[in-house]
């Protein structure tokens, strides 16, 4: 049994961040990784995956991208090496191959049991990601036997798909991403479209991440959100990282060849079915991107880069053809692989504190949990609208470690 005052768990952007700041305050810790630094980034991703940020925005504490490409999108390849980096650079305390297995009260403090020993510590950081485990719809049981389904953590590369065509169920990043690079590969696919958020990936001449850094959208504060549970749940942009910075929302998908349907609803005797609110729902995305470009227009004019950047687009609405479908029989349609990219949730099973809402989500005040000592970090609007980037963690990380440091100060008093 070791003893410890911070336990941080997990070796990510949110863990190697905090382990940062508690080193600049003089706070022994211990980082705690299930496999390797930055393990998610290095075994969840399929092969073609890039950053959905610039590598100018890749930030933490006391280290950023110095590389000769700052405008393009790091390879999964070259984020592991930077969080490698970062590691070395910090010299974070990191025990890999270490799993924790559970996080219990223990007198004052918290007893963090692992596959390699147990530690004791008045405080623990919980930093082991929002995109543990893929969120997979009930009615996927209901797929016929001949069909294939996948989520983007096990989906590597087109070669690894039976032959025929391919419904990708979920328009968010992961999803427009997977369609595009399946389509390229010879195969038809189907889109399933819900709920969106439209992005171009540059506009007026630059990164839609430049402009959103610059304006403060990725900045805001929690505390500023009137419905902070719905924020919290917003779908991710419909951006890929490319050489070319071309935009994945439906236009390019459907001119591209990617047939869209509406809402996956149900599955029944092979057939999927389909919600009929897809104008609606594009409409919807249309709209909050046209009020996104707005600010973004209204900070060129009031900052006076007018001269500065290209002219404001006012990009087309979402075409649609008037005919999606509302049924599908996939196995007469020769679809033969289904992709669940209906997103992700944590993996908090192994917290034994009484911090969960209903729905077993951590309840928590801006990664502060009501159980004194126990700090939650990386989850979606943790404290900013950029709590989940790379960029968002260095900031987060600073406010926790003061919070964790008044807390041992009221303590040692």
């Amino acid at each position: 049994m070791k003893s410890v005052t911070t336990v941080i768990v997990g070796a990510g952007q949110s863990g190697l961040a905090m382990s940062a700041r508690l080193a600049e305050r003089s706070i022994d810790h211990v980082v705690l990784e299930r496999g390797e630094v930055a393990n998610s980034w290095r075994k969840e991703r399929w092969d073609s995956l890039r950053l959905l940020t610039p590598n100018w925005q890749s930030r933490l504490p006391g280290h950023e991208y110095r590389g000769a490409d700052p405008h393009g999108y790091m390879d999964m390849r070259e984020v592991v090496d930077f969080f490698d980096v970062y590691a070395r650079t910090i010299a974070a305390p990191v025990e890999t191959n270490t799993r924790v297995t559970s996080v219990r009260h223990a007198g004052s403090g918290y007893a963090v049991e692992t596959d390699r020993g147990t530690w004791i510590a008045p405080t623990v950081v919980v930093a082991s990601g929002a995109c543990n485990i893929a969120s997979v719809p009930k009615i996927a049981a209901a797929l016929p036997a001949s069909v294939l389904g996948l989520t983007p953590m096990q989906y590597r590369n087109p070669d690894m798909l039976p032959d025929g065509s391919v419904m990708v169920v979920g328009a968010s990043a992961s999803g427009v991403q997977l369609a595009k690079e399946i389509q390229a590969s010879g195969r038809q696919v189907t889109l399933c479209v819900g709920e969106h958020v439209r992005a171009p990936r540059t506009y007026r001449g630059r990164d839609i991440q430049y402009w959103m850094d610059a304006c403060g959208v990725l900045d805001m504060d929690y505390r500023q959100v009137d419905d902070l549970d719905r924020a919290r749940r917003v779908p991710s942009l419909q951006l890929a990282g490319s050489h070319d910075s071309a935009n994945v929302d439906l236009n390019a998908l459907t001119a591209a060849g990617v047939r869209i349907v509406g809402r996956l609803v149900g599955l029944r005797d092979g057939k999927a079915q389909f919600s009929g609110s897809l104008a609606n729902v594009c409409m919807l995305a249309d709209l909050k991107m046209r009020r996104l470009l707005d600010t973004i227009d209204a900070f060129v004019a009031e900052s006076g880069m007018a001269d500065e950047v290209a002219p404001a687009d006012p990009f087309e609405p979402t075409r649609l053809d008037g005919t999606s479908k509302l049924e599908l029989d996939l196995v007469k349609n020769g679809i033969r692989s289904v992709i669940w990219a209906t997103g992700y949730r944590p993996d908090h099973s192994w917290v034994e504190v009484p911090v969960f809402d209903a729905k077993g989500r951590v309840r928590h005040d801006g990664g502060v949990t009501g159980a004194p000592g126990l700090f939650v970090m990386g989850l979606p609007f943790l404290r900013r609208r950029k709590s989940t980037l790379i960029d968002g963690a260095g900031d987060d990380a600073r406010d926790l470690a003061d919070n964790l440091c008044a807390m041992l100060h009221r303590r040692a008093a």
